[in-house]
């Protein structure tokens, strides 16, 4: 075979030797077939170009090499681009597979076999198989892929010496048909079959290699012919049993059907609620912020530093004064919102390791395909709970712009930050369960009126779900505890700043009178329409500084007495669609155009208000 500029033309390996290529996903054993094949004799070396090793070996006269665990050949990264340049010069590729995760797994198998490749697949961790309440038909797998499938566990010794044998038997699959004739097209224009696959696929490597100019690819079409094709096989020779299956594998069941993985969610919910939103949001934080900071800290610096300033001057204001950087800032920071995020991250980050996340957004696809979204959105919706300006970010991993656009909309109105959620939980859960339905059924329900108008507006469809489901495990402490103790620092660091401006701002406004005239100036929505006190405009503009700055300001008024049940939850409502923090603000201009992000800010004032004075005609 000649790859022109393949670097793996470049490694030492004598001409008359069969080149069999182990392929695989990450973690899916190749390196017990590698050593089972080759024995003692190993040579480790440098792939050229790049710090990746590269294992060969010896089986009879032939050369065994193996390559980097990868989930598809390409050129997205080093591993990816040194397992292609090896599989496009192998003679043989022996593709071993998770059988647990064939719909993930079958995907790198399919491409191999579309490249024209002689294959023989060991079909791995059959243990498991049985384990997870599965069943495959080995024989309808092996005539659906065109290739020799050997049944196998290898870290028992099952089925090695049956995959060794079935080596000299390899022979192609069965390539899709429409891919073929994409091959077809362009294999003029390279050396192998192989070559004019990852050509059509886009891979900007070998397009580079062969000089091909003003080529247009068909990589997503392609992408999406295979993982259709995949879905097939797997849903003809994949069935599941409740028959020696483990516990864990039927709840993991369970989550996914609607019938029982609603009230799952739910009742998880429920102990969050009453986890963050009442022990952490009331004991807890009593401590914390009353006791800890609100009593000894508070008096600490009033009787240090306090004693020098004048609190009617602006200095004293901006230090100690209402909103003081050594008063307000560090008690709220630390004694309110502290302890609330780092309860809301050690619970996200028990649903992560745990396996459980995933398995939500698999439940709750269907729903939000409703909103013009999959079940992949709700991984950056669940994110917004701890950082809207993140969670803007991860839009990224969604298939269309139009997808973007929707969830972006979507977390800037209707998703409260962790640490404006901390603030909320703490002014809301005093008032009891039913006002803590009211807040969460309004929310909700613009959440989806928005979503639904949204996809009903908006040209073109949601893109299907593509998700891994990982095993349901015990989450694992130490995992949990270093999440949550680095998602907690990143908060700090990304929060205490903003919340220093804040207080800057905000205290300068109010010195100046600007707070003033700017609430006399609101007074006929604030208190005509949403029938809150006229203070509460305040708040509303520190909630553009940033939201939970605004819903502390909130509490602060809720204290002083300003504001009763019905009201704290009207402005509650208000403050939570209101528009994101500026640091949230900016990152929206930086992923969507300004058009689309302007369109996102005037909208949640105008959402905002139009939904909290409705809700004050009924409540107040």
């Amino acid at each position: 075979m000649n790859c022109c500029h393949n670097p793996a033309m470049e490694m030492d390996i004598p001409d008359n030797a069969k080149k069999i290529v182990l392929a695989g996903n990450p973690n899916v054993g190749k390196s017990v077939f590698f050593n089972y094949l080759t024995g003692l004799y190993v040579d480790v070396s440098n792939f050229p170009g790049t710090t990746i090793d590269i294992s060969t070996g010896k089986l009879n006269n032939n050369v065994v090499m193996d390559t980097p665990g990868v989930y598809g050949v390409s050129s997205f990264n080093d591993e990816e681009r040194v397992a292609r340049d090896i599989i496009l010069y192998s003679d043989v590729v022996l593709n071993v597979v998770d059988a647990v995760h064939l719909e993930r797994d079958l995907f790198l198998t399919q491409q191999i076999i579309d490249m024209g490749k002689s294959v023989v697949v060991a079909l791995n961790m059959m243990d498991d198989v049985k384990r997870n309440g599965l069943k495959i038909d080995i024989d309808l797998l092996s005539k659906e892929l065109g290739v020799e499938v050997i049944p196998t566990t290898a870290i028992k010794g099952e089925g090695l010496a049956e995959v060794k044998k079935a080596l000299g038997r390899a022979r192609p699959g069965n390539r899709i048909k429409e891919i073929k004739e994409m091959i077809n097209e362009v294999i003029d224009k390279v050396n192998t079959e192989s070559e004019a696959l990852l050509v059509v696929e886009e891979d900007e490597n070998i397009i580079e290699r062969h000089n091909i100019n003003d080529f247009e690819g068909k990589r997503e079409y392609i992408y999406k012919l295979r993982r259709t094709r995949v879905d097939e096989i797997v849903d003809k020779v994949v069935s599941e049993t409740n028959k020696n299956a483990a516990f864990r594998t039927k709840l993991g069941r369970f989550m996914l059907k609607p019938l029982t993985g609603i009230p799952i969610l739910l009742f998880t919910l429920y102990l969050m609620y009453q986890a963050i939103g009442v022990f952490v949001a009331q004991t807890v934080v009593g401590v914390t912020e009353e006791i800890i900071m609100g009593e000894y800290y508070y008096n600490f610096i009033m009787n240090t530093i306090g004693r020098f300033l004048n609190d009617s001057t602006l200095i004293g204001q901006l230090l100690v004064g209402e909103f003081g950087l050594f008063t307000m800032v560090p008690i709220y920071l630390f004694g309110l919102l502290l302890p609330l995020v780092v309860g809301f991250y050690f619970f996200l980050s028990l649903m992560e390791d745990s396996g459980y996340l995933p398995r939500i957004a698999a439940l709750v696809d269907r729903v939000l395909t409703s909103l013009g979204l999959n079940g992949r959105a709700v991984i950056p919706m669940i994110l917004g709970f701890g950082c809207v300006t993140m969670a803007t970010i991860t839009t990224r991993l969604l298939g269309s712009k139009r997808e973007k656009f929707i969830a972006t909309m979507l977390l800037g109105l209707a998703i409260p930050c962790s640490a404006q959620l901390g603030v909320i939980m703490g002014l809301i859960a005093p008032l009891g369960f039913n006002a803590f339905m009211i807040y969460t059924i309004t929310i909700f329900t613009v959440f989806v009126v928005t979503g639904t108008l949204l996809n009903k507006l908006m040209p073109g469809e949601s893109t299907d779900l593509l998700i891994d489901l990982p095993p349901l495990r015990l989450p694992r402490l130490t995992n949990v505890l270093r999440k949550t103790y680095t998602k907690s620092l990143m908060f700090l660091k990304e929060a205490s700043p903003l919340f220093v401006l804040g207080g800057l701002l905000i205290t300068i406004m109010q010195f100046t009178g600007l707070l003033d005239s700017i609430a006399n100036a609101l007074a006929p929505l604030t208190v005509g329409f949403l029938k809150l006190h006229p203070k509460v405009a305040q708040a509303f503009i520190m909630g553009i500084v940033r939201r939970d700055f605004g819903a502390a300001g909130l509490n602060d008024l809720a204290a002083q007495g300003l504001l009763n049940g019905p009201q704290v939850i009207v402005s509650l409502v208000a403050i939570t669609l209101f528009v994101p923090c500026i640091a949230a603000i900016m990152v929206i201009f930086k992923e969507r155009s300004w058009q689309e992000s302007a369109l996102i800010w005037i909208g949640s004032f105008i959402i905002s208000f139009l939904t909290a004075g409705i809700l004050a005609q009924f409540i107040i």
